[in-house]
């Protein structure tokens, strides 16, 4: 797959301390990417480099198979996580100002404004002073404003801070419409759900390094344990006693409503094995195998391993 955005071995020094060393990712064209890390990692001043409001001390960064140059800003949407809105400006006034930064006519402008407003059910804002807006309600203009100019490349920094789980969704909705019409997205959060969810690749960094990459399914089936989740009905003694003659270690058994559940370790790849001994014994409503969740990783990494991982 093509991609859109490289950077290649980027350094960003500030004094003493470096808070990019060597950073290299490659987002494919098309995909949300996650950029993840714990605060202060550097992901921010990774952003900002892309953006061009910094240059990086050594390394490039390349858009569209081209070293990154300008004018290529125009065909970048960002949202920072500090909002920059103008308090005491009306919503409506606003949004066709900072419009027309982004090189729209103010025909165009107005009327995508207008379609993105209906779209959020937001059009009665369009008098309203930004300060007498909520956080969310702030939330929401920022990412229209920066989404207006259709952007190929649209880099979100904490999109879902200040918003419902409600709103939270719809915003995800949007993002992943975005992704299917074409734009790539650049995602940089803390909400691992989110990660799971929407991001087909994703880059770690911490402490100035990338310290894991690659496609979000193939690592996390890399960091899987040998889980499976079986839930059935039946002689639960008896199908229990069979897996353990047979090498199985039950990890948990509990009911649940009129069903038994169990979490069995085995073998890597040998749960084709383990359901083919459980179906002569018991009914089988689900069987699954588990693979721990990007949150789980994510901590892992940061507080284990820093060795860099390439999937």
């Amino acid at each position: 797959m093509e991609n859109i955005l490289t950077t290649v071995n980027v350094v960003k020094q500030y004094g003493d301390v470096k808070v990019l060393d060597q950073i290299s990712i490659q987002v494919p064209r098309g995909s949300i990417y996650g950029l993840l890390g714990p605060n202060g990692a550097g992901k921010t001043s990774l952003i900002r480099i892309i953006n061009q409001i910094t240059a990086p001390d050594s390394g490039e960064v390349h858009f569209m198979g081209r070293r990154l140059q300008r004018d290529d800003i125009a065909q970048i949407g960002y949202l920072p996580e500090e909002r920059g809105l103008y308090r005491k400006m009306k919503v409506g006034e606003q949004a066709l100002y900072l419009a027309r930064l982004k090189g729209m006519n103010m025909t165009e402008a107005y009327r995508q404004i207008r379609l993105w407003f209906e779209k959020f059910e937001i059009q009665s804002w369009w008098n309203r002073k930004v300060e007498e807006l909520s956080k969310g309600m702030q939330q929401k203009i920022q990412f229209i404003i920066t989404v207006l100019h259709r952007p190929v490349l649209l880099i979100l920094d904490e999109p879902f801070s200040g918003f419902d789980p409600i709103n939270a969704d719809m915003l995800k909705n949007e993002m992943l419409q975005l992704r299917d019409q074409g734009t790539t997205i650049l995602l940089s959060t803390h909400n691992m759900a989110s990660v799971e969810e929407m991001c087909d690749h994703i880059s770690l960094i911490d402490k100035s390094r990338c310290i894991l990459q690659g496609e979000v399914n193939r690592i996390r089936h890399r960091y899987k344990s040998g889980e499976y989740e079986l839930i059935f009905e039946g002689d639960g003694a008896a199908l229990m006693e069979t897996l353990k003659t047979s090498g199985y270690s039950i990890v948990e058994h509990k009911r649940e409503h009129q069903n038994d559940k169990i979490i069995v370790h085995a073998l890597p790849e040998s749960g084709n094995d383990l359901l083919a001994k459980a179906i002569p014994i018991v009914n089988i409503v689900s069987f699954n195998e588990i693979l721990p969740s990007m949150n789980d990783i994510f901590k892992f990494q940061v507080s284990g391993s820093k060795s860099q991982v390439n999937e």
